[in-house]
């Protein structure tokens, strides 16, 4: 007699049903590379907090900047705040998997700090340039942070 076990939703789960590639040992060889990406982005992300954002505010102010002058305090906390930021992540960026709660508060302080400058820029016109500066670049590293940091098993370092 031929019984049927219901499976557990972990097994009828969509993620097992893509085609992924898969190496002799049933390993998934795609990871190592996923994470080699990963570590890519993050040096560029943390070269960007260190150096590029300096760059911009000066090159294009009303994008990137959110007061005038040449060095108020709010900015220079803030270069301060995202070039420390910057700094662990080209630490993280060596062993992405031992880092994953820093990349993961990377990823949702940008959509957070996002989301406030856009709603900040949408109620007062004269920050409206934000929309195309620092708003969407904050967009873009938080999803592709998000996109190559893998989650659940995948994310536990090969051993």
């Amino acid at each position: 007699m031929l019984l049927i076990q219901p499976k557990t939703s972990e097994e009828v789960s969509p993620r097992r049903f893509q085609i992924e590639p898969v190496g002799p040992q049933g390993k998934n060889i795609a990871e190592p590379a996923r994470i080699k990406y990963l570590g890519v982005a993050l040096k560029v992300v943390g070269l960007t907090f260190i150096l590029g954002i300096y760059t911009l505010i000066l090159v294009w102010p009303s994008g990137w900047s959110w007061h005038t002058g040449h060095t108020p305090h709010y900015l220079q906390m803030i270069l301060g705040v995202y070039a420390t930021l910057g700094g662990f992540l080209l630490i993280a960026s060596r062993k992405p998997l031992a880092h994953l709660s820093l990349i993961w508060f990377t990823v949702w302080s940008s959509l957070v700090h996002a989301g406030i400058m856009a709603a900040q820029a949408l109620e007062n016109p004269e920050h409206i340039g934000h929309l195309w500066g620092d708003v969407p670049a904050l967009l873009l590293v938080a999803v592709v942070l998000a996109l190559l940091t893998p989650r659940g098993a995948e994310a536990k370092p090969a051993r």
